[in-house]
């Protein structure tokens, strides 16, 4: 697998001239994720959408697992430049391209779960998010670690915000705070400190904000500790 995501798989040198190319498949893959999510992926689908058969397929990627570690490197691409900017600024930009890149393909929550061979786009991701804090004062460990909390923050928001396609649909944001509310105001009584904090909310749901805001504040005082 590490192989394939590195481009070090030797193409098929023998046969016909090759009807597609590794890329061409993760593409096409990555085509059906997007409209009808991860598990309607599948080596006979891609297959049929290219269209060539199955088993050229297995001659540029053994199976399924193998597919979707390619395609989730080629669906996140690599983080925009934003140029030089202070390390605050850089990583809440880094948070935010992160969070349209969960945006734009939903399914990436899911296949970039858990250990697994990572390929060069996701690498430079995290290259870029470590690169924000070198001058910080912080050690190798604290920089990891920064960036691990601020991609949970990210994951979790966009799990909340996000609809999966072919994954478990739920309600809305606007339904679920609309019954949430309801909820609330029937039974203010029961809940009184959640019904409280309701009148007094903002429409809309600030979360990742807020959330990016306050770990960046807790960096920014660590990193000046550090300085002083």
């Amino acid at each position: 697998m590490t192989e394939l995501l590195w481009g070090s798989a030797q193409p098929p040198s023998r046969g016909p001239k090759p009807a597609v190319t590794l890329a061409g498949i993760a593409e096409a893959a990555i085509r059906i994720a997007d409209a009808e999510g991860l598990e309607a992926v599948s080596m006979q689908r891609v297959a049929d959408d290219l269209p060539v058969t199955k088993m050229a397929l297995y001659r540029y990627v053994p199976g399924k697992a193998e597919l979707v570690a390619v395609m989730s490197d080629l669906a996140m691409g690599e983080p925009p430049e934003r140029g030089e900017l202070p390390w605050r600024e850089a990583l809440y930009a880094w948070s935010m391209d992160l969070h349209e890149g969960f945006a734009r393909h939903p399914w990436l929550l899911l296949s970039t779960l858990g250990r697994r061979p990572i390929g060069p786009n996701e690498l430079t991701w995290l290259d870029r998010g470590v690169r924000a804090l070198t001058d910080s004062g912080l050690d190798g460990s604290e920089k990891f670690d920064a960036i691990v909390v601020l991609v949970g923050h990210v994951r979790t928001l966009a799990l909340q915000t996000t609809s999966v396609p072919g994954g478990r649909q739920g309600l809305t944001e606007e339904a679920f705070l609309s019954d949430f509310a309801a909820i609330l105001t029937t039974h203010a009584d029961r809940f009184p400190s959640l019904a409280a904090a309701m009148q007094s909310a903002g429409q809309d749901n600030q979360g990742l904000e807020f959330g990016l805001q306050r770990i960046l504040d807790g960096l920014e005082l660590l990193i000046t500790s550090r300085k002083a």
